[in-house]
């Protein structure tokens, strides 16, 4: 189950950061024995609906080709022209959006029959359902036949209650999906263990979420010194991992963090390191993700979207 309301309350005001990253680290060794840390190699494929669907699809499964040749083994679908599409732009209907990309997934998945799509967000699907005058369930399953896997975990862009709307639907539908949790962008508390309360309580009821994702909100003005400290990042965590025991998997991300404080994370309740961008030649890398990995005490494991090892390394 984990802590409880209060408990979590209390390590939020609490200055025992190590104390905290013990219990939490606790439990991430009673839930995961194995002394592994698990990844995912995958690639964000950004497509422009805007161009005819020939040459839409080719680019697509160009840059899926290029993807798989360096490991990767799903993809996240974006859009360049979602935001416009998805609010308000004239020249794509709602329907008519929803058909371009059901033909899209639909050319991918018969390209490639084993890969992971990973589609729009909740806040894009939310959209997408006003502007076709659909219901959730209707949408998604319409985008699951045409070979949408799983939708985004973000919930930035989209009202707490409608994400988890979204989600859930999703769930009741037979559809896994992760749960990232934006924090430090003003909220008490309160508001934190209110959010995490809502996700532990829609796992209790669907079983759907294979992995929570606590990911710091972007710095005022792109100010590093005012976004989140690596303190409230590792504290976030390991109040995560307690709360949601019923979670299997919670992940210590680098967005917005250096590789050391994703390290530290892993002493802090967490067990994944999250989607590994396939070639990538920065800091971010397969190779230095492997590399702390080992360097905090664990075995580096390349798994799939739904957390099924494939290889360790």
């Amino acid at each position: 189950m984990g802590i409880s309301r209060e408990q979590a309350l209390d390590c939020f005001r609490s200055n025992d950061l190590v104390g905290i990253g013990m219990e939490a680290d606790m439990v991430r060794r009673r839930l995961h024995p194995e002394g592994v840390v698990s990844y995912f190699l995958s690639r964000r494929i950004a497509v422009d609906c805007a161009a005819a669907q020939e040459d839409l699809l080719a680019s697509a499964c160009e840059k899926i080709d290029d993807a798989i040749e360096m490991g990767a083994t799903g993809v996240r679908i974006l859009s360049e022209t979602d935001h416009r599409a998805l609010g308000g732009d004239e020249r794509l209907s709602g329907l008519e959006r929803l058909s371009e990309l059901e033909r899209l997934f639909q050319g991918v998945r018969r390209r490639f029959s084993a890969l992971w799509i990973e589609g729009l967000s909740a806040g894009e699907i939310s959209a997408l359902a006003r502007s076709c005058g659909l219901g959730l369930p209707e949408l998604l399953t319409r985008l699951r036949g045409a070979g949408m896997d799983s939708i985004a975990g973000e919930v930035a862009a989209v009202d707490f209650q409608e994400w988890l709307g979204v989600h859930g639907a999703a769930h009741r539908l037979g559809m896994q999906t992760a749960a990232a949790m934006v924090f430090a962008a003003g909220e008490t508390p309160e508001q934190r263990v209110g959010c995490l309360d809502a996700v532990r309580q829609l796992q209790q009821e669907t079983g759907g979420f294979t992995a929570f994702v606590p990911v710091a909100a972007e710095a005022p003005g792109g100010r590093e010194l005012d976004g989140a400290t690596a303190v409230e990042r590792l504290k976030m965590l390991a109040i995560s991992r307690m709360f949601l025991e019923t979670i299997e998997n919670v992940q210590s991300t680098r967005a917005g963090q250096g590789l050391k404080v994703l390290q530290t994370g892993l002493r802090f309740g967490a067990n994944d390191v999250g989607a590994v961008d396939a070639g990538a030649a920065n800091g971010g890398a397969e190779e230095d993700l492997r590399r702390i990995i080992r360097d905090a005490g664990f075995r580096p494991v390349q798994r799939d979207a739904l957390y099924r090892t494939m290889f360790l390394n």
